[in-house]
């Protein structure tokens, strides 16, 4: 089967983009467009989320065929593997180095009561295993049935039990009475976890988006004009329902609502139509080898820059944290937004530069 460079562009974006956004030298002087809505609304930092979710329905499209071959034990137990380790490393990620600094200046132990138990690699691991059982069972028909019943059900769910408030709303609700607030995140000043249960549900559907547009694409192992025209009409006509169903569940990416969903599925086709243009239409196709070596480990690079940033915040220099030691010595001179922004490209490339070494030597880590 046809390898298509643009699906691995595409990942390879993702977490390039991923990485810029979560590393920012200070995130008091952010460009607004490198920042998650506050709340309802909507910013480019919100979709790189539901992207790499896109990316991961994507893959599937490939990993399907495989498992034609293989007995269901098999199947299924590949699948329970990879979520558990995925899960965990999400949930250590939350819980390394395991001590923090306390306020004597020494050094004390996280409890376990004191860990986020849900977080953004733990919902790709529910997300997978999810969309991975449904797309083993059901045809292409039967997943777009399931993905309207699957937002639609949210949408009723939602409104039936809480409004669309942060103190307020069903996936709190649910979080609280199942995790108890120790266990969730408190970034929002109350315990509140965006990346929650219930909402996990409709973030399925970004992952079986993916997939659809995948198989999609690779069927016939070519792409004509009249199969891009439709993979935009397909990305538009979701932006229109998007446009509509926000008169009614706001747009919010920290509570996942289905119109959240819509638009950015819809966004993510139109953006893979275009790498897909560049990559396979043009005369002198564009080099995307630069975010191809995010593409070819992103779970891996990923984690690297995650572990990165939380030892640099962890480690210190003086009364200050090492990451914030090297952003105000090396970086703040050239001004707070721009060197805000310096920084975080700057960490990317160190991240790239991992990536192209490992890429090299042909080391690639699945999972």
């Amino acid at each position: 089967m046809k390898r298509f460079l643009a699906l691995d562009v595409f990942r390879g974006m993702t977490i390039c983009l991923m990485i810029i956004v979560n590393t920012s030298g200070d995130w008091q002087f952010t460009f607004s467009p490198l920042k998650h809505a506050n709340w309802h609304g909507f910013t480019p930092t919100d979709l790189v989320f539901p992207s790499f979710l896109f990316a991961v329905g994507n893959a599937f499209a490939f990993v399907k065929t495989r498992w034609a071959d293989k007995p269901l034990s098999a199947v299924i137990g590949k699948i329970l593997k990879r979520t558990l380790i995925i899960f965990l490393l999400g949930y250590t990620l939350y819980w390394i180095p395991f001590v923090q600094w306390n306020d004597a200046g020494g050094l004390s132990f996280i409890p376990f009561s004191e860990t986020r138990i849900l977080g953004v690699l733990q919902r790709i691991a529910l997300c997978y295993f999810i969309g991975a059982i449904l797309v083993y069972y059901l045809n292409k028909r039967q997943l777009v049935i399931t993905s309207g019943l699957i937002l639609v059900g949210y949408w009723i769910v939602m409104s039936a039990f809480g409004d669309y408030s942060l103190e307020n709303n069903a996936v709190r609700t649910l979080d609280r009475w199942l995790f108890g607030d120790s266990h969730l995140y408190m970034g929002d000043g109350i315990p509140f976890d965006p990346e929650g249960l219930l909402s996990t549900f409709p973030a399925v559907v970004n992952v079986l988006g993916g997939y659809l547009a995948g198989i999609y694409i690779i069927e016939g192992n070519k792409v004509n004009y009249e199969k891009l025209a439709k993979l935009l009409l397909a990305g538009a006509g979701l932006l229109i329902l998007s446009y509509w169903w926000n008169l009614g569940f706001p747009v919010n990416k920290k509570l996942w609502t289905s119109s959240f969903v819509t638009l950015t599925v819809g966004i993510d086709l139109v953006v893979l139509s275009m790498l897909i243009y560049a990559t396979e239409f043009v005369k002198k196709p564009v080099n995307f080898h630069f975010f191809e070596i995010f593409g070819k480990n992103p779970l891996s690079i990923y984690l690297l820059s995650e572990y990165l940033a939380i030892f640099l915040f962890f480690f210190r220099v003086g009364d200050q944290s090492l990451y914030r030691f090297i952003y105000e010595k090396g970086f703040q001179w050239i001004g707070p937004y721009w060197g805000a922004l310096a920084f975080a490209v700057a960490f990317m490339l160190i991240c790239w530069l991992v990536g192209w070494w490992m890429d090299r030597r042909k080391i690639y880590i699945r999972v």
